[in-house]
């Protein structure tokens, strides 16, 4: 099976500061995978490292094939970000920014419908602007919004950072739901309980290389939370 994405030797640097290091790892269709590791480990520019934001040495490559320089490129072949910070427009309304999602030109499974069925929330709120929604709402909004690209492998950073319990399990509910539609995810999260609950493994990152690639069940085990620091 070719991977949906596969890091091959990936360094990554800002203005010639070092963040990762001869990173590889691969992540197949329908896999639902966790990144963990401490503050500051490189997990972010992992994933911005798909949209050649840092400077990349390496090979990055979606479905066999290397991506280009284009920072459009990822969405088109099927690979999408939620980004820290939700980065939705607080002037559109949620049906408006929705539709932003679009813009990639790919179809699939993923509709207005759909999402609004994955969010009854917003399907509710479906005419109000971006000012008007809670943080919980803000990045369920995001996460629609990159839904309809109706990407193969779906990235989020940090999706439950600063966000109430409860609605960490309904994005929890949520995450399982766009894994059962055949939607890769790859998930840096800090909340290691959702982790557990729905990744298939995961993925440790420290000072910028890869420490610990295995089953998420390993993730209850203490040499591997000492590894990784936990």
């Amino acid at each position: 099976m070719t991977p949906v994405l596969e890091f091959r030797n990936v360094g990554a640097s800002y203005a010639g500061a070092i963040v990762l290091q001869g990173v590889s790892f691969a992540i197949d269709e329908g896999e639902t995978v966790g990144l963990v590791g401490r503050n500051g480990a490189g997990k972010t520019t992992a994933l911005m490292s798909v949209y050649g934001v840092p400077h990349v040495t390496g090979e990055i490559l979606i479905d066999g094939s290397p991506i280009g320089r284009s920072r459009h490129e990822p969405a088109s072949r099927g690979v999408s970000v939620v980004p820290q910070g939700k980065r939705i427009f607080p002037n559109l309304t949620v049906e408006e920014n929705i539709h932003l999602g679009r813009a990639s030109g790919r179809s699939g499974y993923w509709t207005v419908e759909r999402v609004f069925a994955l969010f009854p929330n917003l399907e509710r709120g479906r005419s109000r602007h971006g000012t008007a929604l809670s943080g919980g709402e803000q990045q369920m909004l995001a996460i629609a919004r990159a839904l309809m690209s109706s990407p193969k492998l779906l990235m989020l950073d940090e999706p439950t950072e600063g966000l109430a319990p409860v609605i960490i399990d309904q994005l929890t509910e949520a995450f399982r739901a766009i894994r059962e539609s055949g939607t890769a995810l790859l998930l840096v999260e800090q909340h290691i309980g959702m982790i557990q609950q729905i990744a298939d493994r995961y993925l440790a990152l420290r000072k910028g290389e890869l420490v610990g690639d295995g089953p998420v069940e390993d993730l209850g085990k203490r040499e591997v939370q000492e590894l990784i620091a936990l």
